[in-house]
Formats: C-alpha cells, sequence, structure tokens
C-alpha cells in the first residue's frame, strides 16, 4: 500500500469505459496504465484486441479512418472486414483464416477471419504489486463447424514498459479443426514517418508479389505518406527468436516486437504509406496471408485434433533508444 496515493487509479491500474455513439456505440474498453508511461486500451467487444497504445503520451498505434466499430456492423462478404478494420495497435486474424477471400474445403471464407468481431467473456483483470493481469475467453464456435476457445492473457508490468498477449486456442469440437492466426501489429504516426528506423534481423526477406518486388532492396525504408499507394508485403524468416523493432529519432521512442519463430513462423511486413492509410504492420502468424486455400496446398495448415490446444505469445517492448 503506497501512503501517498488515495487510489491505485492516481497512478496505475484498469478502468472499465463504454463508448457512447456512432458505429462503437456501447462497446467496453479498458483503459491500462502502468505509471511509468505506457498507456492501452483493451477493446473487450472485439477479441480483446488492443485499439491504442501510446507511450509518454505519445501515440503509437494506427487507427484506421472508420474508426471505433462494434461487431455488429460486421460485414463477413469478401472484403468487408475492411469496413470495419480499426487496426488499432492490434487486430487479431482467425481463427479459421488468415489473409485474402476465399473458398477452402467447401466453405467461403471471408478477409482475415471472424474472430476479430467476437466479443471476449469472462472478462477479468487484476492488480498486484508486479503487474496488471487480464484475461478473457473469447469463443469462434458454431453449430454444424469448428468449435474453438481462445484464452487470452494480457500482462503489463508495473516498473516495466512492455505488453506480453499469451493465447491458448483450444479445439472443442468433435472433429479435426484448421486454426490459422496473424498479430496483426500496426504503427502509426507519429512513430511512424520517413525518419523512423525500421529494423528486422530476418534470415531471408521474400517479396508477397510483383508490387513488393519493386522495393524490395527498400524494404526498411519508410516514407512519407503517398497518394495512390499500393501497398507492399514482405515475407521474413527467423531462426530462433523472432523480432522487429522501430524507432522514432525525431520522438525518441520506439518499440520492439519479439515472438518464437518456432511457433509463429510466419512474419509478414505491411508496408503502407498511403495518405491517411498511413501504417506498417510487423504481423507474427502460424501461416502467410495468402488465404487458406493456398496455405493448405503449401501443406503449411495448423490443425488441430479434438481436445488438442496450441498456446502462441506476442510480447512488444517499449524502446527510450535506438536498438
Amino acid at each position: 500500500m503506497n501512503p501517498y496515493i488515495g487510489h491505485d487509479s492516481q497512478v496505475y491500474g484498469v478502468e472499465e469505459h463504454r463508448l457512447v455513439g456512432g458505429k462503437g456505440d456501447g462497446m467496453r474498453l479498458l483503459l491500462v496504465r502502468n505509471g511509468k508511461g505506457l498507456e492501452f486500451t483493451v477493446s473487450v467487444d472485439r477479441c480483446a484486441d488492443i485499439s491504442r497504445l501510446s507511450f509518454r503520451g505519445i501515440n503509437m498505434g494506427y487507427f484506421a479512418p472508420c474508426g471505433y466499430v462494434a461487431p455488429s456492423w460486421y460485414d463477413d462478404r469478401g472484403d468487408g472486414f475492411l469496413k470495419s478494420f480499426t487496426c488499432g495497435f492490434l487486430t487479431t486474424c482467425g481463427l479459421t483464416a488468415v489473409g485474402s477471400p476465399c473458398e477452402d474445403a467447401g466453405e467461403a471464407l471471408p478477409l482475415h477471419g471472424t474472430v476479430s468481431h467476437i466479443p471476449a467473456e469472462q472478462v477479468r483483470w487484476e492488480v498486484d504489486e508486479k503487474e496488471i493481469r487480464i484475461d478473457a475467453t473469447v469463443c469462434d464456435e458454431r453449430i454444424f463447424s469448428h468449435k474453438l476457445v481462445m484464452n487470452r492473457t494480457i500482462t503489463c508490468p508495473l516498473e516495466e514498459n512492455k505488453i506480453t498477449v499469451s493465447d491458448t486456442i483450444t479445439n472443442r469440437g468433435d472433429t479435426e479443426s484448421p486454426v490459422m492466426i496473424l498479430y496483426h501489429l500496426n504503427m502509426g504516426y507519429p512513430l511512424l514517418s520517413e525518419k523512423a528506423v525500421v529494423k528486422i534481423p530476418s534470415v531471408t526477406v521474400k517479396p508477397r508479389n510483383a508490387r513488393a518486388a519493386e522495393g524490395i532492396d527498400t524494404w526498411h525504408k519508410m516514407l512519407p505518406p503517398q497518394p495512390v499507394f499500393e501497398e507492399q508485403c514482405y515475407y521474413h524468416s527467423f531462426e530462433g527468436q523472432g523480432s522487429a523493432a522501430i524507432f522514432n529519432p525525431r520522438i525518441g521512442q520506439g518499440l520492439e516486437i519479439t515472438f518464437d519463430a518456432e511457433r509463429l513462423k510466419y512474419f509478414t511486413e505491411w508496408k503502407m504509406m498511403g495518405q491517411r492509410d498511413y501504417v506498417l504492420g510487423l504481423e507474427p502468424g502460424n501461416c502467410t496471408p495468402d488465404g487458406r486455400d493456398r496455405v493448405r496446398q503449401a501443406g503449411e495448415l495448423t490443425v488441430l485434433a479434438p481436445g488438442e490446444s496450441v498456446s502462441y505469445q506476442v510480447q512488444a517492448a517499449m524502446l527510450t533508444k535506438e536498438p
């Protein structure tokens, strides 16, 4: 107990809010502060993803033009996902589909799956002398179809400026089920600008398509916002530990993402330098975003047997000097 303060929220803690008005009306948000300059928002009704992230009062993530959008507005036809793709710092893509809309095993699959539009259940948080911990359950289950449940834990130390997202996905059905996940981590202004230094110490870098190949030699160079910019995606591979960092000397801070590259074998760099569509995606996943049909054809699809579970973890640590 700190004798200098009346209530923990004077310095750190979790506060629950609800949005009023617009397409985000009624959404539950958890505002988290660790008292060391790290502040982020957990969007409970959108998969317990992280919608906002700031460090020492400076924004770090990207917020899309659509803003906050409640799950009731979700359009699962084709690329209708983009109508409600808030981005935020983290959007989880999956759990049975990631990437391009496609048809696989007789099932029509929308862009990036549906899990990011599922409200979390059994949400609880606790704060002790060491950390803030948020637990949530996200049920991606249907009758006559897949039955996957993701148990998510978000932790934030009170003495370190970092966030850890840990997920365990379990197949609660009676047949095997594909499991795809991509952590769509989105960097935005003022962290992201032409002054930003991006470091991804990968073993190999491959362009996704001909458009990306045009900039293969400058994949790490950021540009100022460009009119009518066409996205460029690069696939990075690692051995053992995976990491990606961005630091902007203009604001004197940045962040580093780390993950187990044995479990999350695929890392996508989404370079989108458009006007207002200005975002850098640093995206660990267990698959590429090429669509489930192509991932299956390549023999890279993760499948869970009934009762089987798989766990993934991603960490974001704030930086005050260039790595």
